[in-house]
């Protein structure tokens, strides 16, 4: 079988087996297909973990960040162990290959001010465009949505009643996650013209349906296009803000209002409350202002 053929074989078992969302498998694919270019071999059971080496060394060589490298071993190693089980290969060559060192990096977030004008900019512009990208700012900072659930939200995703929103994330998996008075009446006044994005008058599924896009859906790239360009109107560094800057910002204000770490940890849908963690390293105002309060040697004169 071709190594086209097994990369298909492969991605059809993420999907059927394991239940990997189209963005995984979108993943799996460009970075598997990318190894097939750059090692260049036809016949998979010909590979050796010298062409694997030689391979993560050219990544390193193209400026790839470490945790880029770590993405794409991730997906070598699973791809040869499947290839192992299903016995087209007698060795796997990935056996032995580690992942480089990771330094954990402080996640960026934008302070309460920076969130307000951000929203505020989108609202004082005219037309639907911005009046929905408004909608989907203050649903995504109010819920710590990742980008693709936000652009993937079925219309029917709020219980308005218990305020909650069904949000399905990474492997399929539910959660429900508390929404907010704002984010609700936002919500409303977006149905009330949401149908100019449904081409004919159909029927859409979707919260936040396209004319353009394949999947019926506004997509992530047009959400992060969109993004960008308001916040250079808004004054914020475009360098600054991302779609999950704004996941950050959601968490690290809730911590900063004494939320405890297992509630952040379910509505950020984290499975290890170690990549929750991280938020407790940023240095926030109000302890930096209890500590002034309390401690004895800052009343000192």
């Amino acid at each position: 079988m071709s190594a086209g053929a097994l990369l298909e074989s492969f991605l059809s078992m993420m999907v059927a087996e394991r239940g990997a969302s189209q963005n995984t498998v979108e993943n799996y694919q460009r970075d598997l297909e990318q190894f097939l270019t750059i090692v260049a071999v036809s016949d998979m059971a010909k590979v050796t973990d010298n062409d694997v080496y030689q391979y993560v060394q050219t990544l390193s060589r193209m400026n790839y960040a470490p945790k880029s490298i770590a993405r794409k071993i991730s997906a070598l190693k699973e791809f040869f162990k499947f290839l192992f089980s299903e016995k087209e290969i007698k060795e796997n060559p990935t056996a032995y290959l580690l992942a480089p060192k990771q330094e954990k990096s402080l996640p960026k977030f934008l302070s309460e001010n920076e969130l307000k004008s951000l929203i505020n900019t989108a609202l004082s512009k005219e037309g639907i465009h911005a009046r929905r990208l408004a909608v989907m700012l203050i649903l995504m900072s109010a819920c710590g949505l990742r980008v693709s659930e936000l652009v993937g939200l079925p219309e029917n995703c709020i219980n308005f009643d218990k305020k909650e929103i069904l949000v399905k994330g990474k492997g399929s998996k539910e959660r429900l996650i508390p929404i907010s008075d704002e984010a609700i009446e936002a919500v409303l006044d977006y149905s009330t013209y949401r149908d100019n994005f449904i081409r004919g008058g159909r029927k859409s599924i979707w919260l936040f349906p396209s004319l353009t896009s394949s999947s019926g859906h506004m997509t992530r790239e047009a959400f992060f296009m969109a993004l960008k360009e308001l916040a250079a109107e808004a004054g914020i560094s475009p360098q600054k803000l991302s779609p999950h800057v704004l996941r950050h910002t959601f968490a690290t204000r809730l911590l900063n209002h004494d939320a405890d770490l297992r509630s952040v940890q379910k509505m950020l849908g984290h499975e290890d409350i170690s990549t929750t963690e991280i938020y407790t390293h940023i240095t926030s105002e109000k302890l930096i202002d209890m500590v002034k309060r309390l401690h004895p040697l800052s009343r000192l004169k």
